[in-house]
Parts: structure tokens; C-alpha cells; sequence
């Protein structure tokens, strides 16, 4: 046998210490579950049956006891009792069948045809309702998803069912993205990456499989909460992370995949494999420390705002709970599979002395468990999140050359609508002083001209007529104006429960009839009552209810961004630009374009990967544009800690300067994306969704308008006066007090406001 150093030696790269907070457990049921599922394997023909197209199976018996799925699924259910390990374990049988028949199959004769062609049935053998049908399977994945179907939903709730095959759907669909990018030798750029990483690695299908397996489901009414959506997402990427480091050696170098972060940061960031895979594990870490923190702090919140019953919150903890083993078990399954490397790292075996003396297990003991080097790994990310300094003075950002290939037109009736923008911010009371506070005013009238929104209506729809482009500008205002509004009047105070109370305040003011409103009580209501009005009156309610969700988005992520500012946390990079398309205003611009240019698209064309990854990536290049512009503003002046320039300087340790290139390259690869979508990808969606002439045109019309959107967003930053080093210190000014202020006057406060 070769020594443990040479073979480590010829490995890619040295495996990091991990950070896992939480110690394994093992599944007494273990030994049942490999004997069930090797004999369920054979009954559906994962194993001892030919693949028709090879001649020769997948899978032997050898390599099926070399995986030990059991072993998996006994570390990551540890509480399942006997039947329920042995229906998880052929899941994930299954699951890890699919995955190499496909990459057999398909991905390595790249048959794109045909791939589409097997996955397009798959999904009519998970019938959502008890007693619909579905086909005759025909080989061993059908015939094996058929039965697990049948065995799984008994017992679970339609909503669940939903959840799960949508998951499944997202799972076998999204290979085609895969197969796709194997087939152009394209490797995504890191953003479009942990999206569809997250999709096609099947880990929010982990998610939905805990459910079962604890037996408490989440319920519905807060399962699209962003709560409970981040608790899933930094599980599912804290284990694709994981995967790619361990896999990085069979997938890239063995199986010629594309689809590793740790490619990825190499081809990205232009780094070698080593630094590649320790910043891959630097975001593992700081995915499971959000997954913390959200747990810990935003979980509480939300079930005091929909007052969740007890037997509820019961749930959704066994739920984490659930996440969190399966977590700690499939490091410690990854760690002994022989599917990955894993030499010289030290899994324990289940059997083993070290296995059974390693320690005391238990609820508050995960600390005896941690390697000194882990340890520090995770306070030095942890620490670096609370790195960031008060009104730090970061200076004048030297900008970088932007890539740019679409050139903005500007709308002939711009001069109209800037008087526009001052009179109707005037009417609304967006210039006064707050009452009882002189010289506190949110902006004054210099200041929204030096603004010059009407000029960024202006480039963001060119062809809008006179009325139309007032409209965008005062939605332009409108929504600014509460970016602004909310750190001053909630933020100075970290008054999370009155930013609340105004952000629920503000969806009543649009009812999806037209009909009535409360009285308002600030600028900000009567702007957005008086806009609603003049905007959703001429749509139908489905038109209504779409605008007003992207609405509700952008206002609601100024509570994530106060939040923010009260832990000052610099946010966990994938959060961060989640999040951030949404503090944008990304969805209610995009939102109000489908209404007035895609009224002939069909609405579920809107829902494919390619539509949203299309969207997303002209929304990132537009909020990165945003980010570079302000930081000296938001960082030095406003001691914000939103910022990508910063998100970035924090996680890569890097300096400011370097900083914005990284981000600048970041916005190039998202706009590269983005042209490579509607060169690639629109037309295969025109083709699939039979579109006829007239929505062909709407659909040209809404990517024209998207180009219209980049472009124009960059220009109007480089004219608008809201970022300028000489404005900023003159208009700099100490913290506005709204309220009184010391021990026992946060009532008095909040009362005042109201």
C-alpha cells in the first residue's frame, strides 16, 4: 500500500479543515437498511439489469456496497426508526442512480435529445392527488420512482407533496442546464452557479425528505417565508459545497464535470486549486453560519409576527433539528464513501474504537467535538462578518471600465418629467421637515434635483410617453425615498418592531380592488396610495397582484437590511445578493415591464430557469453597478454595511480597489450571461412554448426593455449627483434624532412615529 503522504500528494489539493458545529450520530438501524436496500435495488433493476443503450449495468454489486448509502442515510437520519431509514435509503438509492445513469447515458454522449426525452416522463410518476395514475415504467429509474411515490405520500399533506415534486422536478429538470454547459465546455460564473447548484444537487429534496423522516412538516402558511427559504438554501448549499470539494477530484478530473465551485473560484478568480477549494470551504462556512443565524435570530421574529401555535414551532424545530443531523452525517459519510477523495482526512468508522470512545454526544456538547484548526476556522469567519468599522473611511472609488455592449436611449420627455419627480415629491411631503423635528427632513428640493430620477426613468424606458415616464419617475422616487426613509426613522434607534408595523401598513395601501385605503399617515404611504392608484387602475387583478408582489419584495428587504444594521453583520456573500436584488427594486421594475410589454407571453414562460436566470443577471449587474457607486456613500457617510464592494473585500480579504474589480468582473460574467441566455436559450423557449407571432414580438420587446434597463441604470450613475464626494460632505450631517432618547423611552418612541 502506498503511504498516506503520497497519496495526498497526488491529489488536486489538500482537503481544508471543515467546520462542523455539530457531532454525527449513527442510526442503530444501519445493518437493516444496507440488507433492504441492496434487495430493493435489485426488485426495481438498479441492479443486475443492463442499460439497453450500453449493454452493460450502471451499477455492480461491488460498487454498490462501496457507496453504502445506508451508511449515508443512517448518519444523516439518526432518529429514523427502522422502516423509515430503509424507505430514506432507497431515496437516495435512487437519487444517486439517476444521477450516474444519466451521466452514462447522456451526459457523456451528450445527448441533449434524448436527455430531454427520458426526463419529460419522469415527473407524471409523482401524481400530486390519491388516485390519479400514472404510466407503465419502462426501465429502472420509472420503475423505481413509481414505487417510492407510492410509499412516500401516504401519510404527508398535498401542500408537502407540492413542495417535493417541485424539488424532484428542479432535480431532474436542471441537468439539462448541466448537460448543456458540458456540451459548450462553459463553466458558470459563480453567482449563476450556487443558483443552479442548488437545483440540480438535490439538497432542498434532502430538505423535503427531513420532513418525513422527523415526522413534522413545515407548515404552510410560513414556508415561503424568507426564514424558513434560507433555513433550506444555506443547508442545500452548505452540503453542494461540501460534495464539491470532495468530488472535485472524480467530477473534474476523472468524469470531465463543469459544475464545481471549486473550478468555479479558479476560472473566476484566475487562483490555483488549492486557494480554490479553501475559499470554497471559507462560503461553506460562512453558508452554515447563516443558516445559524437565522435560525437563532430570524426563526424567533418570525414566529412572534404570524403567531405561530406551539405545536407548530414544535415542528419547524424538529425540522432544524433534522437539517442539522443530516448536515454533521453527510460530512461523516463523505468523509468514509469511496466515491470520493477523502485520504488522510481520518472518517471514523462506525465500528471503531475511536467511533465508539470519541467522545460525550448530546444536545450542547458539539464543542468538545471541534479540532482545534476547525475551530479557528469558524471564528475567523464568524469574526470577519463583525469586522466591519462605523463610518470607516474608505475614500473616492476609482471606477472601473465597465462592460457595457448595449447603448442607452434617453426619452424626449425627460425635462418634463424631472418637474414632475419635485412637484409630486413636494405634494406627498417627501421635502418637509418630520413634525416637531426642524431641520430633519428625509431630502430637500436641491437635493432630489442633484438626484435627477426623471433621468433614469428616462434611459430605463426611452419610448414611454409623457404620462407613462412620470409615473416611472415617481416610482423611481418613491421607492428611494424608502430606502432612505427606513434607516433614518427606524435604523438610528434599531426599532425592528415599528419598521414592521410600517412595512405591514404598507400593503394596505394596495388593495388589488382599487377600492379604499387608510388615511396615510407619512409620505410614504400617501406616495405610495397615490401611485398604486394611478398605476394598477388600467391592469386586470392577476396584473395587480404580480406588480404588487414585487412591491412587497423590495419593501420587505429593507427589514432584512435594518436587521443587518442592528447585528452589524456584513452579510454572508450568497445572501447578500439574494437579498439584493430585491433592495433594488429589481422585481417591481421587472414586474411593471412584463405588465406593459409581455401581455402576450404566456405567464409560465416567466417561471423557466432561463427567464429567471435571465432576469437575475441583468437585476446583478444593475445592483453591482449600484454597490460600486455608492460604497464611499453607504460605507464612509451612512456607515451601511449592505454593499457588495465590501461583501467582497470581507470574504476574499482583500483590499477596497481590488475589491471593485472583483465586482466589475462579476458584472461582466453576469452580463456575458446574460447575452448568452437570449443568444442560446430564448430561442429553444420560443420553440417549446409554441409562441406565436405576437408574443414572439412582446418577448423581443421585454429583452429589449432588459437591455434598456443595464444600460440606462449605468449611465444615469455616472450623471446623477447622489454619489459625489463633494455633495456627500456638504450635505453630511450628525444622525437625526426622532424621538426621545435613553433608558425606558422606546414606547414613547414608537407612539411618536405612529
Amino acid at each position: 500500500m502506498l503511504p498516506a503522504s503520497h497519496l495526498v500528494a497526488m491529489d488536486p489539493f489538500v482537503l481544508p479543515e471543515f467546520y462542523v458545529p455539530h457531532p454525527a450520530r449513527l442510526n442503530p438501524h444501519l445493518e437493516r437498511a444496507r440488507v433492504h436496500s441492496k434487495a430493493w435495488a435489485y426488485e426495481v433493476g438498479i441492479l443486475g439489469e443492463p442499460e439497453s443503450t450500453t449493454g452493460t449495468p450502471i451499477w455492480d454489486e461491488a460498487t454498490f456496497d462501496a457507496h453504502d448509502y445506508a451508511l449515508l442515510c443512517a448518519y444523516t437520519h439518526p432518529d429514523a426508526s427502522a422502516d423509515e431509514l430503509d424507505l430514506i435509503t432507497d431515496w437516495y438509492v435512487w437519487v444517486f442512480y439517476f444521477d450516474d445513469h444519466f451521466l452514462d447515458v447522456y451526459k457523456r454522449t451528450r445527448d441533449f435529445d434524448g436527455a430531454e426525452a427520458y426526463l419529460a416522463r419522469l415527473p407524471s410518476f409523482m401524481p400530486l392527488r390519491d388516485g390519479e395514475g400514472s404510466p407503465e415504467p419502462t426501465n429502472a429509474v420509472e420503475r423505481g420512482l413509481a414505487d417510492l411515490w407510492a410509499r412516500t405520500v401516504p401519510s404527508m399533506s398535498i401542500a408537502w407533496r407540492a413542495r417535493f415534486v417541485h424539488s424532484t422536478a428542479a432535480l431532474l429538470d436542471e441537468s439539462l442546464w448541466e448537460l448543456a454547459n458540458i456540451r459548450q465546455a462553459r463553466v458558470a460564473n459563480p453567482i449563476e452557479y450556487i443558483a443552479m447548484r442548488r437545483k440540480v444537487g438535490g439538497a432542498p429534496w434532502s430538505a423535503n425528505l427531513i420532513e418525513h423522516a422527523v415526522a413534522a412538516e413545515v407548515p404552510d402558511q410560513i414556508a415561503t417565508s424568507r426564514p424558513m427559504e434560507v433555513l433550506r438554501d444555506t443547508f442545500a448549499d452548505a452540503v453542494h459545497l461540501r460534495n464539491d470539494l470532495f468530488s472535485y477530484q472524480r467530477e473534474v478530473q476523472d468524469e470531465g464535470e463543469n459544475a464545481n465551485c471549486v473550478l468555479v473560484f479558479e476560472r473566476f478568480l484566475g487562483v490555483d486549486t488549492q486557494r480554490a477549494a479553501e475559499l470554497t470551504n471559507d462560503l461553506l462556512t460562512s453558508r452554515l453560519q447563516q443558516f445559524e443565524n437565522t435560525a437563532l435570530v430570524e426563526l424567533p421574529l418570525l414566529f412572534e409576527e404570524r403567531q405561530i401555535d406551539p405545536g407548530a414551532r414544535l415542528d419547524v424545530a424538529k425540522y432544524v433539528k433534522g437539517l442539522q443531523d443530516w448536515q454533521s452525517g453527510g460530512h461523516e459519510w463523505h468523509m468514509q464513501s469511496s466515491r470520493y477523495m477523502n485520504d488522510g482526512v481520518g472518517g471514523s468508522d462506525p465500528g471503531s474504537i475511536a467511533a465508539i470512545l470519541g467522545g460525550p454526544t448530546g444536545l450542547g456538547i458539539s464543542a468538545a467535538h471541534l479540532r482545534p484548526s476547525a475551530g479557528r476556522l469558524g471564528l475567523r469567519v464568524r469574526a470577519a462578518s463583525y469586522s466591519g468599522l462605523p463610518f470607516e473611511p474608505v475614500g473616492a472609488v476609482a471606477l472601473p471600465k465597465f462592460y457595457m455592449p448595449f447603448t442607452a436611449r434617453v426619452n424626449e420627455n425627460l425635462e418634463r418629467s424631472r418637474q414632475h419627480c419635485i412637484d409630486w415629491a413636494r405634494e406627498m411631503g417627501m421635502l418637509d421637515e418630520l413634525p416637531g423635528l426642524p431641520g430633519s427632513g428625509i431630502w430637500n428640493e436641491q437635493r432630489l434635483a442633484e438626484f435627477d430620477f426623471a433621468n433614469c426613468a428616462a434611459r430605463l424606458h426611452p419610448d414611454a410617453s409623457g404620462p407613462e415616464l412620470d409615473v416611472s419617475s415617481a416610482w423611481l422616487t418613491w421607492g428611494t425615498y424608502g430606502d432612505d426613509y427606513f434607516p433614518v426613522i427606524f435604523g438610528v434607534n434599531r426599532d425592528l418592531a415599528s419598521a414592521k408595523h410600517q412595512n405591514d401598513r404598507l400593503s394596505t395601501f394596495m388593495p388589488l380592488d382599487c377600492g379604499a385605503t387608510p388615511p396615510p399617515l407619512n409620505p410614504l404611504e400617501r406616495g405610495l396610495a397615490e401611485l398604486w392608484h394611478r398605476t394598477a387602475s388600467p391592469m386586470d387583478k392577476s396584473q395587480r397582484r404580480w406588480f404588487r408582489l414585487g412591491v412587497e419584495a423590495m419593501t420587505e428587504s429593507w427589514l432584512w437590511e435594518l436587521l443587518v444594521g442592528i447585528q452589524r453583520r456584513i452579510p454572508d456573500p450568497i445572501d447578500y445578493m439574494e437579498m439584493r436584488r430585491k433592495t433594488f427594486g429589481s422585481d417591481l421594475t421587472m414586474n411593471l415591464a412584463r405588465v406593459t410589454k409581455g401581455r402576450r407571453i404566456p405567464p409560465a414562460l416567466f417561471k423557466t430557469r432561463s427567464m429567471r436566470e435571465l432576469e437575475d443577471s441583468a437585476a446583478d449587474y444593475a445592483c453591482l453597478t449600484n454597490d460600486v457607486f455608492s460604497f464611499q456613500k453607504e460605507i464612509e457617510f451612512e456607515a451601511e454595511l449592505c454593499n457588495g464592494v465590501l461583501v467582497a473585500r470581507q470574504f476574499l480579504e482583500i483590499g477596497s480597489a481590488e475589491a471593485v474589480d472583483v465586482v466589475c468582473d462579476l458584472m461582466t460574467a453576469r452580463l456575458e450571461q446574460f447575452e448568452h441566455i437570449i443568444a442560446t436559450e430564448l430561442p429553444i423557449l420560443a420553440e417549446t412554448f409554441e409562441l406565436d407571432a405576437g408574443a414572439r414580438e412582446d418577448l423581443a420587446a421585454y429583452v429589449e426593455g432588459l437591455q434598456d434597463w443595464v444600460a440606462g441604470i449605468l449611465d444615469w450613475h455616472r450623471e446623477t449627483g447622489r454619489y459625489v464626494e463633494a455633495v456627500l460632505r456638504r450635505d453630511r450631517r450628525p444622525p437625526v434624532p426622532t424621538g426621545p432618547t435613553g433608558l425606558g423611552t422606546s414606547a414613547v418612541r414608537f407612539w411618536t412615529r405612529r
